[in-house]
């Protein structure tokens, strides 16, 4: 039997062996981070090791890492009416959020519904920076957030424009950035971010940690998630996954080392599997290609072809994809990306997204594009037959 072919990177890379050994390493220790004996200044010194690494990766301090569960949760201890600038002590007065955002931004931390607004983006999913600037006008202190590269199509952001339109009207951005870390360069200062998020198991760390950085010491995290202890400055109560934690920070000095070649290799296999595709299928749609995207990443549709039978079939020929966000509990439901680029309900039901790693390999590809020429033949032969069957029926009626 052949080796499975793994295109489902931005749902999960696959554990780098420097993150692994680093795994290994840190479950043996025995003590409290918190504790101050021998044994619990092992521990903290693993976490304070990664910190240094996860902030490097980041271009921020060590000290303004903090560490979560996950992405999702570092999302959400960032979108709180709550989070200060040192010396002022007025809450934010509105949350606003691009179309195109991860499910725990759109979830809006603790902001109340009606204090949460939406910017739209334009039909290669880009956030509207006019849309933006209009939106906040009239909002003294706004808390924008903007995802650096969308999850489904790829595209990166206007962030930095976006950083200056939100500064001048005195609010704070915070970045997902957990998708582009690792792919794209993600210095938290260059893009003007204020607060940013990233996530062990998107660069090759293991599932279960992630960081919030913000990109200054001013800025307060007045309402922590999770409270009762002292962990994390105060800022996520718990004791620390001491392993997991490790793990993320041999994963982010690996990354910070390789992102350019890692990138570079990528993108020639990504731009290869576009062009056969397209000579395959030329009735193929690929979202977002006008636009800036990830090195990484491609989403595609072909209209007729739904994307459950796709995944399916490809399964069976021993190929990971994906419908696009990996957040919906396996289920395969329209896209809210797809939908607010403006991409009619048919089509957008036929996307599937294939995001490659640092192990995929050309042959990889060439294995993809002969299983494409083999399902979209079978399926496309199965569509015009049930339509002609539909036909026949409805000129019998």
């Amino acid at each position: 039997m052949a080796e499975r072919v793994y295109l489902d990177w931005n749902a999960t890379a696959l554990m780098r062996p420097q993150a692994a050994a680093a795994l290994q390493a840190a479950l043996p220790l025995a003590g409290n981070p918190s504790s101050v004996h021998a044994e619990g200044r092992a521990a903290r010194h693993a976490i304070e090791h990664a910190r240094e690494e996860v902030a490097a990766l980041v271009g921020a301090r060590a000290g303004d890492v903090v560490f979560t569960s996950s992405g999702t949760e570092a999302n959400a201890l960032a979108l709180s009416p709550a989070i200060e600038i040192s010396g002022e002590e007025r809450p934010r007065d509105r949350l606003l959020i691009s179309a195109i955002e991860h499910p725990s931004v759109r979830a809006g931390g603790r902001f109340p519904r009606d204090m949460i607004g939406e910017i739209a983006v334009d039909g290669d999913g880009r956030v509207s920076l006019a849309v933006l600037a209009d939106a906040v006008v009239g909002t003294s202190r706004p808390l924008v957030s903007l995802m650096l590269a969308n999850n489904e199509t790829g595209v990166i952001q206007p962030v930095v424009e976006a950083a200056q339109i939100v500064h001048a009207a005195g609010g704070l951005l915070h970045v997902d950035a957990v998708q582009a870390a690792g792919r794209v360069p993600c210095d938290i200062a260059a893009l003007g971010a204020d607060l940013l998020t990233v996530s062990a198991h998107k660069i090759g760390g293991p599932k279960g940690t992630g960081a919030l950085v913000r990109a200054r010491e001013g800025i307060h995290l007045a309402d922590p998630l999770i409270r009762g202890g002292g962990q994390e400055r105060g800022l996520r109560a718990g004791t620390e996954n001491v392993a997991g934690i490790a793990a993320f920070g041999a994963a982010a000095a690996t990354v910070r080392q390789r992102r350019a070649d890692e990138a570079s290799h990528m993108l020639a296999l990504r731009d290869l599997l576009e062009r056969e595709l397209r000579a395959i299928s030329p009735q193929v749609v690929v979202f977002g290609s006008a636009a800036e995207r990830l090195p990484n990443t491609t989403l595609f549709a072909l209209e007729g072809i739904k994307a459950e039978t796709v995944i399916i079939a490809f399964d069976l020929e021993g190929i990971a994809l994906s419908s696009g966000a990996a957040c919906s509990s396996g289920k395969v439901q329209p896209s809210h990306v797809l939908a607010a680029m403006g991409v009619s309900p048919p089509l957008a039901r036929g996307a599937v997204r294939l995001s490659l790693g640092w192990t995929t390999t050309e042959a990889d590809i060439e294995r993809f594009l002969a299983a494409w020429r083999k399902v979209s033949s079978a399926l496309s032969k199965g569509c015009s037959e049930s339509k002609g069957a539909k036909d026949e029926r409805g000129m019998a009626a």
